[in-house]
């Protein structure tokens, strides 16, 4: 497929908004409703009624301030469950309005489970139970209505910028031979984070069968990266534990059924750990398996037949391939005790807090760039409603920017014709090539470099210096070789950009984990090599700049602050 015959299509818009998710649909319709007049274009490699991590739906809304609970509360619970560590003004600032989005889904159509008062019916102290099998669609309905425009099925690729301010994005469409420009006063990214970067728990036709979804391949990462954005925190990557095989949430067994996690011996094996915390529940599972107590399991065989039909219902509104399971092994949840494992390791700023360093209105050091949801950095376990929340705020900001007038300015023609031809060069290239690699076979060569270096499954998620400094090496290499890809349709085309986005964030992800010199996360950060937190000397945020020129990822260190501004601009 000739460059020649693709068609350049140059959009004008006064917002981009990059992803379609929770983030980007929060943010687009709060645009359209503090100025109908406002040209926002949304711009989703999927479709919007079906994207993102919302895609199969969900069962429960896992950030919500039930009675009792607080923004301080809320703010203290992420904070001790993340080791101490995190942007206490983001997520104050997300605990505040989660409340609020709660109720906008509602109003747009989700089901919210209530009890006999009307009231939402909590799951646990910060979650709700909701019927969010089409949570997506009814979003995509609001956005819609909104007016905002929708670009489906459109993968962006780099961002555009001008005198170091970000004035749009290309991209290309999957479905047939378009290339886009898209110029706008402000730009909000709302990508989600990045799976398929370690070898996953399945394999062959399975290998997809993640717990985050395989086509959030870290391509708002990707584009700061190379457009030298700061980011911060790759090191806290997330590691699920999740229902052996099928990768199906535990969230309904725990919570919802209060399961309690048991080894193989019948035994509580939490107790024996010194706390509760997220990774900890994963860690204790970890090192009960290798120390020859596995397998481990959530113990479902004390509820009763009721409560095992419901938690099936439940599973039906976000994940029923645990229900083909127990179908297939002919047993009932209450017959049996679910397994579970960790799975492979994800970059993602919604549980963990990898992504954009970002001020409170949600801005990246890139002027005229914003950043919400997965993509946004420095503010853990904010779900759907904490992503919407982030979402209004980048919209807030974007606006008050286009009404001071700190909107972006038009580029030289000449110089955006330069630009669009080297881009269009960079991206079709892969299609030009007649010899070279395939997407499968760098996707292969990422996730072999990532397990088996980089604390994959196959190391029991550990790391140590050596291994880390072998897979930089090997990853600049992989990062050469990605100029011999070689697609022969839309579809590999778009495979071979998704693994080059893959190695752009694995290689800033190795850089944090090397830099880190403590364990502050068990199992999402495990130095085996310095295995005892230490705040004396790492109570503070690991961040990076990437400098094309050099092909080299700096290291900056940040303070840590409890609230307020963390950078200006």
């Amino acid at each position: 497929m000739a460059r020649g015959r693709w068609a350049v299509r140059v959009l004008h818009a006064d917002v981009l908004v990059i992803g379609g998710g929770a983030a980007g649909c929060s943010a687009a319709i709060t645009l359209r409703e503090l100025d109908e007049d406002l040209d926002v274009v949304v711009v989703e490699k999927a479709h919007v009624e079906r994207s993102g991590c919302l895609a199969a739906g969900i069962n429960a809304i896992n950030a919500y301030l039930n009675p009792g609970e607080t923004p301080e509360s809320f703010t203290e619970y992420v904070k001790r469950d993340s080791a101490g560590l995190i942007r206490e003004d983001l997520v104050y600032s997300v605990a505040r309005g989660l409340n609020e989005a709660a109720e906008r889904l509602e109003g747009w159509g989700v089901p919210f489970v209530k009890d006999s008062h009307g009231r939402y019916l909590p799951r646990g102290k910060r979650s709700v139970w909701v019927r969010g099998e089409k949570i997506k669609p009814l979003m995509a309905r609001a956005l819609i209505y909104s007016g905002a425009r929708v670009l489906n099925r459109v993968n962006m690729t780099n961002y555009l910028l001008a005198g170091g301010r970000v004035i749009g994005a290309c991209g290309f469409s999957v479905r047939e031979p378009k290339f886009y420009v898209i110029l706008a006063k402000a730009v909000i990214c709302a990508t989600g984070g990045a799976a398929g970067i370690y070898r996953p728990n399945n394999e062959g036709p399975c290998r997809h069968k993640l717990w985050y979804p395989p086509f959030n391949t870290g391509a708002g990462y990707a584009m700061g990266i190379r457009a030298g954005a700061e980011m911060t925190t790759f090191e806290m990557r997330f590691i699920a534990l999740r229902v052996k095989d099928v990768m199906s949430p535990t969230g309904a067994l725990a919570q919802g059924a209060r399961a309690a996690q048991i080894n193989g011996r019948g035994e509580r094996y939490l107790e024996n750990y010194p706390d509760p915390s997220t990774p900890m529940r994963l860690y204790a599972t970890v090192m009960e398996n290798r120390q020859g107590r596995g397998p481990c399991f959530l113990d479902t065989t004390t509820l009763d037949p009721a409560l095992s039909r419901r938690l099936k219902e439940a599973y039906l509104d976000m994940s029923p391939g645990i229900l083909l399971k127990w179908a297939d092994e002919g047993v009932e949840p209450h017959e049996r005790p679910v397994e579970i494992c960790g799975s492979e390791p994800y970059v993602v700023g919604g549980h963990g807090q990898a992504g954009y360093w970002v001020d409170i209105k949600r801005r990246t050091s890139l002027p005229g760039l914003f950043a919400a949801g997965d993509v946004a950095g420095g503010a853990p376990k904010k779900y759907v409603t904490g992503c919407m929340v982030e979402g209004k705020l980048a919209a807030e900001a974007a606006w008050q920017a286009i009404r001071s007038g700190d909107g972006a300015r038009p580029m030289p023609e000449e110089l955006l014709r330069r630009n669009i031809e080297r881009e269009l060069q960079w991206v079709m290239a892969p299609l030009e090539a007649e010899t070279g690699f395939t997407a499968d076979e760098l996707e292969e060569r990422l996730q072999k470099i990532m397990d088996e270096y980089a604390g994959g499954i196959s190391c029991h998620y550990e790391l140590c210096r050596h291994k880390l400094l072998l897979a930089r090496d090997y990853l600049v290499q992989l990062r050469r070789d990605l100029a011999r890809a070689k697609a022969r349709n839309l579809y590999e085309l778009l495979r071979v950009h998704e693994v080059i986005d893959r190695v752009y964030v694995a290689r800033v992800l190795v850089e944090h984990l090397l830099h880190r010199e403590e364990t502050r996360w068990r199992c999402y950060q495990e130095r085996v090599d310095f295995p005892h937190r230490d705040d004396e000397n790492w109570l503070k945020f690991v961040n990076s700049r990437y400098d094309p020129v050099t092909d080299v990822v700096r290291i900056i260190e940040r303070d840590y602050k409890e609230l307020g501004e963390s950078h200006e601009h």
